[in-house]
């Protein structure tokens, strides 16, 4: 549940401006009569990770675009490394921010080797120098033989990490990384997150990726800011966003969800699968009794089990296959609909009457119905 007193649809980030890289305080940004981003406030510290994540058409992209430069926002500021560069009548160029960019398309030049790719942006630095950092960042992500290779010669993941070599190259005070894993075949996708996030850590860069992936964000982030409309709707460490979604729209973007109807009255709650102890919802106290609440439950958080008619309170409308796992699509007789997560070897029938309990060992996030 929404804990805090911010208005409906905008979290402020209020983290220590004292060892921050970056600072967006109530930034905004409209083309023509269209708001794209509203009001925006982010504090990202130095060696932090952050992702923008939300639904294409949500404003990250153009958040990425005015950190960058590429885009001055309509209102606010933005400050790097302490210094305003957009705001306040102040507006620093793209190429003079300090600002490096993994694009999604990696960007390498065709007729370039490897090793003259990383180097392109080394343009106030000595050949001995040049040659000193290429060989540092060929190190720093695995590819000290490929430094005469053509962007033809590599597989994906080695582009992948030859445009995050010539983004770090200039050692920058930021990286921003615009869908970087979207080019990339699932199984690759999923070690180049892994690969990205520890060449990242081992270089100590402060970086920002956008992404429309849930489970992108929450696997290579320190912190996730969910986006939704323009506006950030929650920022946090991936668990606690994950866990304590301060809206239902963050919890329906991150990861399959299910919301139980259900009455809070005297220390109890009242939901369609059984009444339990009120203590069961995250942060409840005595004030919110006698209200109407939705309860969020993950799959995990139910079981489905075969049941006599007398016992039934669901029947089985759909599952899906996902590997070592099946989850059951399940009506529930009180007119909600929840998602059930079980075990390859547990094989119900659609149209099959069970009984779904609730097995979740966490409080469970809820929302005022």
């Amino acid at each position: 549940m929404r804990t805090t007193d911010q208005s409906a649809g905008q979290t402020r980030d209020d983290r220590s401006a004292e060892d921050a890289i970056l600072s967006l305080r109530d930034v905004s940004k409209s083309f023509g009569t269209e708001e794209a981003v509203r009001g925006i406030d982010l504090t990202v510290s130095r060696g932090e990770l952050v992702t923008l994540l939300g639904p294409s058409g949500c404003g990250k992209t153009t958040t990425l675009r005015m950190i960058a430069g590429l885009e001055e926002p309509t209102t606010g500021t933005i400050a790097l490394a302490g210094a305003t560069v957009a705001g306040d009548g102040a507006f620093v160029s793209p190429e003079d921010r300090d600002v490096g960019i993994v694009f999604q398309s990696f960007a390498l030049f065709p007729h370039l080797t490897v090793a003259e790719n990383i180097a392109f942006g080394l343009t106030d630095k000595s050949d001995a120098e040049k040659t000193n950092r290429v060989e540092e960042l060929l190190d720093l992500v695995n590819m000290p033989s490929h430094a005469d290779r053509r962007p033809d010669q590599l597989s994906g993941g080695q582009k992948q990490r030859v445009a995050l070599a010539r983004s770090l190259a200039p050692e920058p005070e930021l990286l921003l990384m615009d869908e970087p894993f979207s080019n990339l075949d699932v199984r690759l996708r999923v070690q180049m997150r892994e690969e990205v996030r520890s060449i990242l850590k081992r270089a100590g860069v402060t970086a920002i990726s956008v992404t429309h992936d849930q489970e992108e964000a929450l696997s290579i982030s320190d912190r996730v800011a969910v986006m939704n409309d323009g506006q950030i709707e929650q920022v946090g460490k991936p668990e606690r966003v994950f866990e304590q979604p301060e809206s239902k729209f963050v919890a329906s973007f991150l990861g399959r969800a299910s919301f139980l109807s259900a009455r809070l009255e005297n220390g109890t709650i009242e939901t369609g699968i059984g009444t339990f102890d009120a203590t069961t919802l995250e942060g409840y106290t005595e004030q919110y009794d006698r209200i109407d609440v939705e309860v969020l439950a993950r799959p995990d958080d139910l079981r489905a089990r075969s049941a006599t008619p007398q016992d039934a309170n669901g029947e089985i409308v759909a599952r899906q296959y996902v590997g070592p796992s099946f989850i059951y699509r399940v009506d529930l007789d009180s007119g909600d609909t929840v998602h059930c997560l079980h075990n390859h070897v547990t094989d119900f029938t659609i149209g099959e009457r069970v009984r779904v309990e609730l097995v979740a060992d966490h409080p469970l996030a809820w929302f005022p119905e």
